[in-house]
This record gives C-alpha cells, structure tokens and sequence, in this order.
C-alpha cells in the first residue's frame, strides 16, 4: 500500500469502485457524435440546478472562470469594488482582479474562519458593486446579513461555493441565495471531475443569459454571430457526463465525508488542538478537516518522522501575496486571517480515505502533540 504521505488526498479507491460506470460514462459521450454543447452537458446543468434549487446552471471549463464569468453577468465592470475574505483559495481574487475590479478585504470569524459579516458594512463605499462570500472548507456564510445590505445599498451578491457542494444553512443549499453563485469541479472538491470543470447557477434569466453568452465567445444562438465580447470556456462533454454520474452519489460522498470528520472529532478529543467549530444552522460537508495549534510548524515538522505530510489551507493570505500588493494592504491589517495562517492545517479527508490511514495520522498527532 502506498505510504501516508501520498494519501493526503488519493482518487484511486474511489476510482476503483465506480469505474465500470465512470468508463461508460465516456463511452456514452464518445458514441453519442457530440463532443461539445451535447446532451450530457446540458442534462448535468438542469440536474446541478435542481439539486441545488435554483432556475439555471451555466457549465463552465474551471471554477476561476465561475467566478469571473458570474461577477461579468452580474455587471461587475473595471473600477468596481468587490468585498471578500483573504482567507482564501487565490482564483477568488484572481477573478476579481480579472474583470478589472477591486477586492476589498473584511477580516474573518476566529472560530469558524468565515467571513466576518460584522465588517462588511464599514467597507462599503461608493465603489462597491459585489459582496462575494467564500462558504470556506465545507460549511456556509451566513448570508442574511449581507442580503440586507445589500439591499439597503443595491449591490449584488455572488456566492463562492467551491469547497461547499451539497453544504447547507438552515436548510438552504449554498450557492441558492445570492443573485449567483460559482462552483469548482477540481479533483478534489466535494463534487470533483476528472479534470476541470466549474458552473455558475443563478435563478436569474437574465443572468443566465449573459452567462451563457459570456463562455461562448458572447454568442447565443448562431456561430459567428457576436452579441456582446465574450470568452470560450466551456464545460467538456467528457467531464459534464461524468459529473452528471456523480451528482447521483454526491450525498454518499457527504456522508463519508461526516464519518471521516466523526472519526477526526472522537480520536482528537482532549488533545488541545483546536477542532473545526459547526456554526448554528449550518450542516457542514467537510471539504477540508482544518485545525489549529499555536505550534503547528513543530507539529508538521514532527509528523515527517512518521511518513505523514499535510496540507495548510491557507498559509500565505492573499493580502499578503506580492502578486496583490496593488491592493495595498499591510501586514497587520487583518490580524484574525494572519493569525490563522500560521497555525491552521488540514487533514487527510475523503471519503474513500482508508480508516487504517486515518487511523495512523490519529495516531501519530495525539503522540506529537503529547511530547510538544
């Protein structure tokens, strides 16, 4: 078996169990004569919208082009401020900075690390144009705050749902509340293809037009036929129907999910790291299993003794990437997401992760960290 450290994250098991219909899947597509806008992409966007209970589902080649293509059709344009987290995966503010616009950055929660809508309202100014929550490692912002003001100072809101598939408050799916919202279909995510892919998905009509125009060079019905400049990033056949496959099981996925993180809490309990917090209302899907410790260098330097190596989501916040210097912000001015930076990390979790490992890596912290 391969060591732990190659199984941070690890998509041969799970590949080993749907394999029959995963290659059926592209044989579906290679026998349909329609590699590109064919069947599987549009029944994986009806059924994407479906599942998360809005009018339309506008596939798309990756999630940094979700966020972008959605942030366009919301009218977004150069100049704009867009209020976000720096506290995040780096193609959020890649897109913002895309369209030409301006990230702003509210610091965020020390106890779930989501955005902390308490300090959107004071970063609102003339310029801002878009709220653009991040439902960060697999739980949910709560968006009723921001709907208000959003309302009071007629902005719109684009959620970023990357790590959030199937994630839920109040029993409203993420990516169900805002004017849109951007998906990611990476590998690794909740819902991951076998490749890239994203979505956007709005219960706006005119919203999804502009969406489908945008990822199809701005086109509509004809070829050739420009409506508006626009860009070519469409969701691969091969991948729609793959996804589509997948949709069908996503709930399974979850559900391993919240065993691997059950397992987590119980065998971690007591060992003075600081376990992932569940915010009132939320129903968690676990994209990543973050904890913290003051002394989380040591703890990974440590945990090379036993063949395990983990990820930090994220160590380097944006704000502090020399790429986002222009945005001008200085080291101190969001002291929550640069103190989480240095002492939060992941590990291993999905769903097919093998209880044996997980079993190890338990292990393996409870002795670190008692000889800390």
């Amino acid at each position: 078996m391969a060591s732990v450290t190659t199984l941070v994250w690890d998509y041969r098991r799970e590949y080993e169990n749907e394999r029959k219909d995963l290659l059926d899947a592209v044989d579906t597509v290679f026998r349909s004569g329609r590699l590109i806008f064919g069947e599987s992409m549009r029944g994986f966007e009806r059924e994407f919208a479906s599942y998360h209970g809005v009018r339309h589902c506008v596939g798309v080649d990756n999630g940094t082009n979700a966020i972008k293509l959605g942030l366009q059709a919301l009218g977004v344009r150069p100049g704009d401020e867009v209020i976000t987290v720096s506290n995040t995966a780096a193609p959020t503010v890649v897109a913002i900075d895309a369209v030409g616009a301006r990230s702003v950055f509210v610091d965020v929660r020390a106890d779930t690390y989501l955005m902390d809508t308490d300090q959107v309202a004071s970063a609102i100014t003339e310029r801002t144009r878009c709220l653009l929550p991040v439902h960060l490692y697999g739980q949910c912002v709560d968006l009723a705050p921001l709907e208000r003001l959003a309302d009071d100072h007629d902005l719109v809101i684009l959620e970023d749902c990357a790590q959030a598939h199937g994630a839920r408050r109040h029993g409203r799916p993420a990516g169900a509340t805002g004017a849109a919202a951007a998906f990611s279909f990476y590998p690794t995510k909740v819902l991951g293809a076998y490749g890239d892919g994203g979505a956007t998905v709005t219960s706006d009509d005119e919203v999804a037009r502009r969406l489908r125009r945008l990822r199809y060079y701005g086109m509509e019905e004809r070829y050739y036929v420009v409506e508006t400049p626009g860009h070519n990033c469409r969701l691969d056949e091969v991948q729609a129907e793959i996804l589509r496959r997948k949709l069908t099981r996503l709930d399974g996925y979850i559900a391993g999910r919240r065993a691997v993180a059950a397992r987590y809490a119980e065998g971690l309990a007591g060992t003075g790291l600081v376990l992932p917090e569940l915010a009132d209302g939320n129903d968690h899907v676990y994209y990543l299993y973050v904890v913290r410790h003051p002394r989380r260098d040591d703890i990974i330097e440590a945990l090379r003794a036993h063949d395990i190596s983990l990820n930090i989501s994220y160590p380097w916040p944006v704000h502090t990437m020399s790429g986002f210097a222009h945005l001008g912000y200085a080291k101190g001015s969001l002291p929550v997401t640069e103190s989480l930076a240095g002492e939060i990390f992941s590990l291993p979790m999905y769903p097919s992760l093998p209880r044996g490992v997980q079993d190890t890596v338990i292990a393996a912290l409870r002795e670190v960290l008692a000889n800390l």
